[in-house]
C-alpha cells in the first residue's frame, strides 16, 4: 500500500482524547495557532490547504468543510520528535488529532500540499521549536502507540517475515470479517460490468484467476501462496472441481480458513497449512495463484520467489501473481506509517521488475492486466465497512488500531486513484519441451 499518509480518506471518526477546539473564523493572533504558524508553513511551503483547530480555541487556516483538529499539545510534542509523516501518523492513532469532514479529500489536500521529504522527516526551524517552548510543549518523546511492529532479525528471513505478517493479519478474524464483508477476501476485487457489491465482484476476481489458471481442467492441482481465509481456495475447489493447497504463515487465517472448509464440505478437496512458500516441497502443482502476496517479498528476494514458483510446477503449469507494483519500486521504510503500523518490511516492486524476473526464473509472461482502479473501489468499500460497524470494529480491536486502519485503507485509496501506485496480474506458464504453452489463443479464453 501507499507509504504515505498524507495521500488521501473522507468521513471524520473524532478522536478521544484532547480538547474540542472552537470555531474560530481565524487565528486570533494569540495562543497556540500564531505560535504554531511558523511550523505550518515550513511543513506546507505556505499557509496550511487545510483549516487546523487547536486546542485552546485558536484556528489557523481557510475555512470550509476540511478541517485537522489538534487537540492536544501532545501533538504538537510527537511532530518536534518526529517530524514528518510518524509523527502525524503517532499523533493520529493515539487521538491528538482528529479529522472533520471527508477524509479522503482531506488527505488529498494535505498530499498534494505537502512537501516530498514529509515522508521522511524534515529539520523542524528554530524559530518554530522557539514557539513551541514558549507554549510548554518542549520534553522528552512520548513512548509511541502499542501498535507499532516491532519485528526483529534479518530482513526477509523466514522469521521476520512470519512477524511482519502476523502483525498485520492476526488483527482478529472477526475485526476483519467487519471490513472485508462476506467475501472475506483482503486483495483487489473485480468489478466487471453488472457487478455491483463488493461480494459479487470479489468472485468476479477469484472467477477470472481460475480462467486464467486453465480451470476446469479435470483434477488440477492448485497452489495458494498467501491464501488468507481461504476464500480463492473455496472458489476453484467448490465451483471447478481443483485440489488446493492453501499456505500462509498467518495461524489465525489458517484457523479460519480450515473452518470454512469444513463449514463447505470440501475437506477432500483443500488443505490449509502454516508455512512459508520456500518449505513447500510437495510438488508438482498445475498452477500457482499468488494474490497479495508478493508485497512481502521484496526485490532482493524476488527471483528466490520466482525460482521457488518454478520448482513447483511441471510443463504449462501456470503462475497468476497478483501484487500491487509502483513505478520504479518502492520500499515501504520504517519512517512511514504504512511501514510502522500496517505493512512492516514491505515492497512495492515495479511491474516490468517482475516480468524481467519471471522471465528469469523460466516462466513466458503471457498476459499483464493492470486493476488499479478497481482497487480504489475495493478500498472505499472497505474503508465505508469499517465506518459503519465503527463501534463493534473498536470493540474488536481497540480505537487506535481502528484509527490505524481507516487511515491506511483511505490513504491508500488515494494513491491508487491518483495513480501512485497500481496493481498488475502478470500471468505466466512453463513452456512445455516442444515450447507448447498450452494456452488459449487469445484473452477470450478467460474473458
Amino acid at each position: 500500500m501507499r507509504s504515505d499518509v498524507m495521500s488521501g480518506p473522507r468521513r471524520s471518526q473524532e478522536g478521544e482524547g484532547g480538547h474540542a477546539a472552537a470555531h474560530a473564523a481565524g487565528s486570533n493572533g494569540r495562543g497556540a495557532a500564531a505560535a504554531l504558524e511558523p511550523l505550518l508553513v515550513h511543513f506546507f511551503g505556505g499557509a496550511p490547504p487545510v483549516r487546523f483547530e487547536f486546542w485552546d480555541g485558536t484556528s489557523l487556516g481557510p475555512a470550509g468543510g476540511h478541517v485537522l483538529e489538534v487537540r492536544s499539545p501532545d501533538a504538537v510534542r510527537r511532530l518536534l520528535w518526529a517530524p514528518g509523516e510518524l509523527g502525524l501518523a503517532r499523533a493520529f492513532v493515539e487521538g491528538d488529532l482528529s479529522f472533520r469532514g471527508d477524509i479522503f479529500e482531506m488527505l488529498a489536500l494535505l498530499h498534494a500540499a505537502a512537501p516530498a521529504d514529509l515522508r521522511t522527516g524534515t529539520l523542524v526551524p528554530l524559530h518554530a521549536v522557539r514557539a513551541a517552548h514558549r507554549l510548554g510543549l518542549l520534553g522528552l518523546p512520548l513512548p509511541a502507540p502499542a501498535e507499532e511492529a516491532t519485528t526483529r532479525g534479518r530482513v526477509h528471513s523466514k522469521g521476520r517475515d512470519a512477524q511482519a505478517v502476523r502483525h498485520h493479519y492476526d488483527v482478529g478474524n472477526d475485526f476483519y470479517a467487519l471490513v472485508l464483508g462476506p467475501s472475506m477476501t483482503y486483495s483487489c476485487a473485480r468489478f466487471a460490468p453488472g457487478v455491483d457489491t463488493l461480494e459479487a465482484a470479489q468472485e468476479s476476481k477469484h472467477d477470472l484467476i481460475c480462467r486464467k489458471l486453465g480451470l476446469p481442467a479435470a483434477g488440477a492441482r492448485i497452489l495458494d501462496v498467501g491464501c488468507g481465509w481461504g476464500s480463492f481456495a473455496l472458489h476453484a475447489a467448490g465451483r471447478y472441481g481443483a485440489q488446493v493447497v492453501g499456505v500462509t504463515l498467518s495461524p489465525a487465517q489458517a484457523s479460519f480458513a480450515r473452518q470454512r472448509v469444513v463449514a463447505a464440505g470440501l475437506g477432500d478437496r483443500i488443505e490449509i497449512r502454516v508455512q512459508d512458500y520456500r518449505d513447500v516441497r510437495d510438488g508438482p502443482f498445475d498452477a500457482i495463484a499468488s494474490v497479495g502476496m508478493f508485497e512481502h517479498v521484496g526485490s532482493a528476494k524476488a527471483s528466490e520467489y520466482f525460482g521457488a514458483m518454478r520448482s513447483l510446477l511441471g510443463p504449462r503449469g501456470r503462475l497468476l501473481n497478483h501484487a500491487i507494483s509502483s513505478i520504479g519500486g518502492s520500499r515501504i521504510g520504517p519512517r512511514s506509517f504504512i511501514g510502522r503500523y500496517v505493512f512492516p518490511d514491505g515492497e512495492l516492486i515495479d511491474v516490468g521488475q517482475v516480468v524481467v524476473a519471471m522471465e528469469d526464473a523460466g516462466f513466458e509472461v503471457r498476459d499483464v492486466e493492470s486493476l488499479r482502479e478497481h482497487y480504489a473501489r475495493t478500498l472505499h468499500c472497505w474503508v465505508r465497512n469499517l465506518e459503519q460497524h465503527w463501534d463493534a470494529a473498536v470493540a474488536q480491536v481497540g480505537v487506535r488500531r481502528a484509527r490505524v486502519w481507516q487511515l491506511y485503507m483511505a490513504a491508500s485509496a488515494n494513491g491508487f486513484d491518483d495513480g501512485g501506485i497500481s496493481v498488475h496480474q502478470v500471468l505466466g506458464v512453463v513452456p512445455g519441451p516442444d515450447g507448447g504453452s498450452g494456452m488459449p489463443p487469445t484473452r477470450n479464453g478467460w474473458g
